[in-house]
């Protein structure tokens, strides 16, 4: 698996559903990029300037949204991730 660096996440895409309420199904060329996804890796933190380490806002298990078009997009063994800053992620939905 992947291991973050400094203040990086790695996080498990979560795709939306393909079927409207009204039963719809919606083509992948109509799709919007998914901004949200499990937490599955977290960095140690970054360093401020007297030398520690500050502590990361998220933990593993989390789901978050994040800015759009923020990260790295990775495949491994099919499954979509991202990597991207701590900054990015706008929010913990719980």
């Amino acid at each position: 698996m992947l291991k973050p660096l400094a203040d990086r996440i790695v996080i498990k895409v979560i795709e939306d559903t393909e079927q409207t309420s009204g039963g719809i199904f919606i083509p992948d060329s109509a799709k919007e990029k998914p901004q949200k996804g499990e937490v599955v890796a977290v960095g140690a933190g970054k360093m401020n300037e007297k030398g520690e380490r500050e502590p990361m806002d998220v933990k593993v298990g989390d789901t978050i949204l994040y800015a759009k078009y923020a990260g790295t997009d990775i495949k491994i063994d099919g499954v979509e991730y991202k990597i991207l800053s701590v900054k990015d992620a706008l929010a913990i939905i719980e």
